[in-house]
């Protein structure tokens, strides 16, 4: 999940104005602290958890699930599209949104490239599930992992709550853009070569290392205790193995991206302690009926389009006044939606990089007219479900 390096130094923006906002006072020590407390095991998730996937590329685990579902489709482009849906579904759920993005990406594009399919449907049926499938699991969006610890204390289980609306939001997904890619997906595909594995026992222990993260996200462990406890496991493994890390050492972590994310936490922090709240939470209503929670939602969603969904939930969270119903709207809203704009969520952002950096055009049009055939209609549905389930 490491972002490109741009000329613009966001990371240096996002640094001088979190040290502004603490030196100045700006932000409340006892604020700060709060948000210290809350956010640090967040932030330390995602750098296991990068580290993790990085290792799981460059031990080829990606490529070699992708060469996996090529040979199960059998030469059927719809059983092929159909096997990349799973693949990014379950890495959105196991390994985040950010990884689908980033990782997976040029995996799929390469794959579709290879058997003569058109790479677009496919590019875009990842972007779509990065953000819709990443109602699964705690661990599949930074905004669940925020709200999870509040559904604790609620006496609420992120399971329990947030299972139908995962699933609807996955469904619609699925149902949609097949009926629109169709034609595209008509046909049979090319063969392709199976690749071979650099190290397959590396190979192997990566996707046993995965599996076991997986399920002690599924029992409870603590997300970041489980990354961190599989980032060195395969960084042992791969040493052993002596096998080259997949990106400089450096770039392993994507502390920029860390600190832009930091930033933005601070910058919501600050405007909270100084009335943001009070004319959020106008906007967003109160209750727990259908309508109030359909118009947290959107709220949600139209933050997140605009600002983009990390800040957005951050901004609306006081508004669900740690109600589960709510704070699960909220989740629908600020999850599945940010898929109008380029920027909606930092998946698609990094979505878009990776397309360019294998040479797959894709126009900001075609962002933008895919989010508003699947945004609100999953939003819609996703709620419902809530709300029939609850």
């Amino acid at each position: 999940m490491t972002t490109p390096r741009r000329g613009r130094p966001w990371w240096v923006v996002a640094l001088a104005v979190s040290l502004l906002a603490l030196v100045t006072g700006w932000l409340p020590r006892a604020d700060a602290v709060a948000l210290a407390e809350r956010t640090g095991p967040v932030l330390l998730f995602v750098a296991a958890l990068t580290v993790v996937a990085e290792l799981c590329a460059g031990a080829g685990l990606f490529a070699a699930a992708a060469a996996g579902a090529a040979r199960v489709a059998r030469g059927r482009r719809w059983a092929l599209w159909l096997l990349v849906v799973v693949l990014a579904t379950a890495s959105t759920a196991v390994l985040s949104l950010d990884t689908t993005a980033v990782l997976l990406t040029p995996v799929v594009i390469a794959l579709a490239r290879r058997t003569h399919t058109p790479p677009l449907p496919f590019a875009l049926v990842v972007l779509a599930l990065a953000n819709t499938a990443s109602l699964v699991l705690p661990v599949s969006n930074l905004t669940n992992l925020l709200a999870d610890h509040a559904l604790r204390e609620a006496g609420a289980g992120f399971l329990a709550l947030m299972w139908a609306p995962a699933l609807v939001s996955v469904l619609v997904t699925v149902l949609v853009l097949g009926v629109r890619d169709r034609r595209s997906l008509a046909g049979a595909h090319d063969p392709v070569p199976a690749p071979r594995a650099a190290d397959p026992v590396l190979l192997r222990t990566t996707g046993g290392v995965v599996a076991t993260m997986a399920v002690a996200f599924l029992v409870g462990v603590v997300p970041a205790l489980a990354a961190c406890v599989a980032a060195v496991v395969l960084l042992v493994a791969t040493a052993v193995r002596r096998r080259p890390l997949p990106v400089p050492a450096a770039d392993l972590v994507p502390w920029r991206t860390l600190v832009v994310v930091a930033g933005l936490f601070v910058v919501v922090a600050t405007a909270h302690a100084h009335g943001l709240g009070d004319a959020l939470a106008a906007a967003a209503g109160d209750g727990d009926g259908p309508l109030d929670l359909l118009r947290l939602a959107a709220v949600g969603a139209l933050a997140s389009n605009a600002v983009n969904n990390l800040p957005a939930y951050l901004a609306l969270d006081p508004a669900t006044a740690g109600e589960p119903l709510r704070i699960a709207a909220l989740l629908i809203g600020t999850g599945v939606a940010p898929l109008l704009t380029p920027w909606g969520s930092l998946a698609t952002v990094l979505w878009w990089q990776r397309c360019r950096q294998v040479l797959l055009d894709v126009p900001a049009r075609t962002i933008v007219l895919q989010g508003l055939l699947v945004a609100p209609l999953t939003l819609v549905l996703a709620t419902a479900a809530l709300v029939l389930t609850s």
